[in-house]
């Protein structure tokens, strides 16, 4: 074999090998134009619900009623009846002072209006006889004008000395001090055996103190905006917050998660606060189990609107563009399109949305970092079963084909 034909041999496996490659590349090499499929994301429309917009306020509880006990009368203070912080009703005993001094006035004063009324019965007497000595000119007119004096002086003797013996029977009842209210006592001030200093004065001895518990008030302030807003509304005839509607309300304590403690307001002030700039709202609840107490931190939502119908959705489908707020809606050709939005409360894992969307708007609520405002995606219903991938599809076919 000459070298001629061997080059000639070997220059055409070469180009053979060569053709073979080049077909091998055009099958494996990816069709042009073809891109991933756009991502799918699931949505939603909006869900259509009545809703009442709340405000929410920080306050503390008071007692619709607080009592300092004090004595009336100086004494010896002999027995407590009480058990510090107990619930205490409305006459029950407290306090003892030490009776006997004041049973002896009382004994001192009765005998006292004894003798008097005895002055009394023998200025009467004599002067029944003075009226016929007159009339006989057996005495004369002056001494009948004498014994009429001497009885009216008798008279008036005995009401002093009723009057006495009056004030000796409440000394002697204010040595006894009961509960003027129903609530809870606090620990007594002063042991027994000490001297108390009574009287009506700010001097007397404070004993102890009363709150009442059931019903108790909640008070807070809210702005000035706020109150113009309620009182605009009130006048409108909506149900909200005003000196003149008791509305409802709903409370919350410090260790709770939901407002489920329901009261009503039943007052607003009368002046707005110069320093604060904020006004005081109070409204009473019913405290049967005693679990509020005052002085008590608690957080109040008052209602600021009347009920209108509102679009809501989920609070996970919203996003964040600096300080705005905004959903991606999916248009019918699958184009992602962002709407700001105005929020409104939340509605447990919903959120009010008061202005930017539709009801027939299809909000992503699910896929959210996927879809970008402009290009296209996949949306899947909330709640349908999604499409099964392509690879899986395929595999069905050619199942069902052999």
């Amino acid at each position: 074999m000459s070298r001629a034909f061997s080059r000639a041999l070997v220059a055409g496996a070469a180009l053979a090998a060569a053709v073979l490659a080049l077909a091998a590349c055009g099958q494996n090499a990816p069709q042009q134009g073809a891109g991933p499929p756009p991502p799918a994301v699931t949505v939603a429309k909006p869900t259509q619900q009545t809703v009442t917009d709340f405000d929410e306020y920080v306050g503390r509880f008071v007692a619709v009623n607080s009592i300092e006990v004090r004595a009336r009368v100086p004494g010896y203070l002999e027995k407590v009846h009480f058990t510090d912080g107990q619930i205490v009703k409305e006459g029950d005993l407290l306090f003892t002072i030490d009776r006997r001094p004041f049973e002896n006035a009382l004994e001192q004063a009765k005998a006292n209006l004894a003798q008097a009324r005895a002055n009394l019965a023998y200025a009467e007497a004599d002067l029944e006889r003075g009226s016929q000595l007159v009339k006989e000119r057996t005495i004369a007119q002056q001494a009948f004008d004498q014994r009429t004096q001497a009885k009216r002086v008798a008279e008036a003797s005995v009401a002093a000395h009723e009057a006495l013996v009056r004030q000796a029977e409440l000394d002697l009842q204010f040595t006894e001090l009961r509960a003027p209210i129903t609530g809870r006592i606090g620990d007594r001030r002063v042991s027994p055996g000490n001297l108390i200093v009574g009287g009506t004065g700010g001097n007397a001895t404070m004993l102890a103190s009363i709150v009442s518990i059931d019903p108790i008030r909640f008070e807070f302030t809210f702005d000035e905006a706020s109150y113009l807003r309620y009182e605009r509304a009130a006048r409108a005839g909506k149900d909200v917050t005003s000196r003149e509607a008791s509305v409802p309300v709903s409370l919350k304590l410090i260790d709770e998660s939901e407002f489920k403690h329901e009261g009503r307001m039943d007052f607003v002030d009368n002046v707005i606060d110069r320093a604060s700039g904020t006004i005081r709202g109070r409204a009473v609840f019913a405290n049967p189990n005693s679990v509020f107490t005052p002085g008590m931190f608690g957080r109040i939502r008052v209602p600021a609107s009347a009920p209108f119908k509102a679009l809501l959705v989920p609070d996970v489908a919203l996003g964040t563009d600096q300080v705005r707020k905004f959903v991606l809606t999916v248009d019918a050709d699958g184009t992602v399109r962002q709407k700001y939005v105005t929020l409104g409360q939340l509605v447990g894992p919903l959120r009010v949305i008061k202005d930017g969307i539709a009801a027939d708007d299809r909000v992503i609520v699910n896929g959210l970092m996927r879809a970008r405002p402009g290009q296209k995606v996949t949306p899947q219903e909330e709640g349908a079963k999604p499409p099964a991938p392509a690879g899986q599809q395929a595999g069905s076919a050619a199942a069902k084909t052999n």
